[in-house]
């Protein structure tokens, strides 16, 4: 799939309906699969799931295995509908943006593509926004104006403060009882330390986890040439910085926080992703398309 072919996420954020948003960027997927290695793969994908470990080794297909490299068991009739459910951050934190659109308006319309894509699967998806706490929550469900539902969601802007995962992931446990597939999209711009346990919950309960960490290209280089005013978005607190003595010292503590969520998914076997903000969405559809096929 070729770098020139995909939409820059710049000119995609001037468009103004959610909707048509993803449907610009599932065109421009479906157009790179064709051309891609990979085309022809999205009908075993509706049809089979990937092996994971615990799993009755007796219904693998070793035809497809074959074919593929890959292991995958044939769905039986009360698995063919994946559960999938997307959890997004809507807290303060989220509404922060360099490039004419937010980290909050980029998450939605990736998580929007998701429910797009999984529904197209005929797969039951369901929508839940959290900051202190859940927000709103909508039942995985494959049904006529689920996706409606979900868009109308999406497209309100963020109005929370500060970030608890920790509280938010108690919250999904009442509320997704069902094993199934959870999708988390959030900055992670908050302490960590506690959500071990909450993930070990899902763990063991064998849903599956996705992660998806969201920065802006600022956040992420810390690309400020001159003394600036920071304000903390969620408790609010200013604080004159200059770029020049700060940089080195805000990237060392960035990149050990982003290490220690990379690791968390991976001691828990969690797939992870790190998205800057300018990165085309194609691709990270097309690398989530990768993980569940």
């Amino acid at each position: 799939m070729s770098v020139a072919k995909f939409i820059d996420p710049t000119a995609l954020m001037r468009v103004k309906s959610l909707e048509l948003r993803v449907r610009m960027v599932m065109e421009g997927f479906w157009k790179g699969l064709h051309r891609s290695p990979y085309h022809g793969f999205s009908v075993e994908f509706s049809e089979y799931r990937p092996y994971v470990r615990g799993d009755d080794l007796r219904y693998l297909d070793w035809k497809v295995m074959a074919r593929t490299d890959r292991a995958y068991l044939k769905k039986f009739e009360d698995e063919t509908n994946l559960h999938a459910h997307l959890v997004l951050d809507r807290s303060r934190s989220m509404a922060y943006g360099s490039g004419g659109y937010t980290k909050a308006d980029y998450s939605a319309t990736l998580a929007a593509t998701f429910a797009y894509f999984l529904m197209g699967q005929h797969d039951a998806v369901g929508l839940t926004t959290f900051d202190q706490g859940i927000e709103s929550h909508l039942p995985a469900r494959q049904r006529p104006g689920q996706l409606r539902e979900i868009l109308v969601t999406l497209e309100k802007a963020p109005a929370g403060q500060g970030t608890d995962l920790s509280t938010a992931m108690r919250g999904l446990h009442a509320l997704v009882r069902k094993r199934g597939f959870i999708v988390l999209f959030s900055d992670f711009l908050a302490p960590i330390a506690d959500l071990e346990r909450e993930i070990g919950y899902f763990a063991a309960a064998r849903h599956e986890l996705a992660v998806f960490q969201f920065l802006d290209r600022q956040e992420l280089d810390f690309s400020f040439d001159r003394p600036t005013l920071f304000r903390d978005s969620e408790d609010l607190l200013s604080l004159f910085v200059d770029p020049a003595v700060a940089r080195s010292g805000y990237l060392e503590r960035l990149h050990q926080h982003l290490d220690a969520v990379k690791e968390l998914c991976a001691r828990n076997g969690i797939s992870y992703r790190l998205v800057p903000t300018d990165e085309p969405l194609e691709k990270v559809l097309f690398e989530f398309v990768r993980i569940r096929g």
